[in-house]
């Protein structure tokens, strides 16, 4: 089995991107996912292309994705701007695009595969068109099964309809274990599952903590908040497991930490919560790779 590096990245902001890389980048992170949420804040992709890519060049890291997280299914004009990104991915040497799957607000998650369909063949054959992939993050976005939100694909089960809707493997998913521990799934099984079937496209460096107490005292229908989003190196899951587990699969890309959750470590602890997770993280994937000094 050949294994290649997994790269340790964190996610920018994207209209914040001119500010805020050259302080990620001298912390040591290998890459960075410009994100953007719901709008691009009349920020122009070219010309951030232009003012950025040179600063992360000279770093020796890469742009791992461009992200722009919104509702396709629901709302036209955020999936004009999302082929708007991925007609500008390309300038920021990106391998991929990232975003939302969409949903109907508040109707069942099964009540929008059939739109999600449409709008995702069309999506995946523009990106492939250009060398791309699209990555769906994993999100519940405060939605139920019953009532989502702007993003159906946080359950396995809608992952399921929406690959038979969109078979095209160059769709496929933003995974990260704390999306999936708010639900009570296990994530490393599930990633044990998922992994080998190629579909797992990116990674988010992000945690959880379940207070199983509260769950226990309080149920999981928001009395409390049972669940707290971690930075990794503070939440619960072993990512030495899903750093095998990815290996394993043949998994070539990055992860990269979605920073700004952790409740303890935030406000002028957060590059402090970022650069564990990166320390931490380059731990459990084994460090840095060194060539054996022979040939076997």
């Amino acid at each position: 089995m050949q294994v290649e590096q997994i790269e340790i990245g964190t996610c920018v902001p994207g209209h914040m991107a001119r500010q805020w890389l050259p302080h990620v980048l001298e912390l040591g992170f290998e890459c960075v996912a410009l994100n953007f949420h719901m709008s691009l804040h009349d920020v122009r992709l070219p010309e951030l292309a232009k003012e950025v890519m040179p600063v992360i060049r000279n770093a020796g890291a890469r742009v791992a994705s461009v992200g722009f997280y919104c509702n396709p299914v629901e709302d036209d004009e955020a999936r004009r701007t999302l082929e708007s990104v991925i007609d500008a991915a390309p300038l920021f040497d990106a391998p991929m695009v990232s975003t939302f799957a969409g949903a109907f607000e508040g109707q069942p998650v099964e009540k929008a595969v059939p739109r999600f369909g449409e709008v995702f063949r069309g999506l995946g054959k523009r990106a492939a068109d250009r060398g791309l992939k699209i990555a769906i993050e994993n999100c519940p976005m405060g939605g139920s099964w019953q009532r989502a939100t702007c993003n159906i694909a946080f359950n396995p089960r809608a992952w399921e309809m929406m690959f038979e809707e969109v078979p095209d493997k160059n769709v496929g998913l933003e995974w990260e274990p704390g999306h999936q521990s708010i639900q009570l799934i296990d994530p490393v099984a599930q990633l044990r599952e998922w992994a080998p079937t190629g579909r797992i496209l990116h990674m988010h460096g992000k945690d959880c903590t379940v207070d199983r107490t509260a769950v226990a005292r309080y149920g999981v229908f928001g009395a409390v908040d049972f669940a707290l989003q971690r930075t990794p190196g503070f939440g619960e899951t072993d990512w030495r497991d899903i750093f095998t587990i990815l290996h394993q699969a043949g998994y070539a890309s990055d992860v990269c930490v979605e920073g700004y959750h952790d409740p303890v470590y935030r406000g002028e602890w957060e590059m402090t919560a970022q650069k564990h997770a990166l320390e931490y993280l380059r731990w459990c994937r084994g460090g840095d790779f060194i060539p054996n000094p022979w040939k076997d």
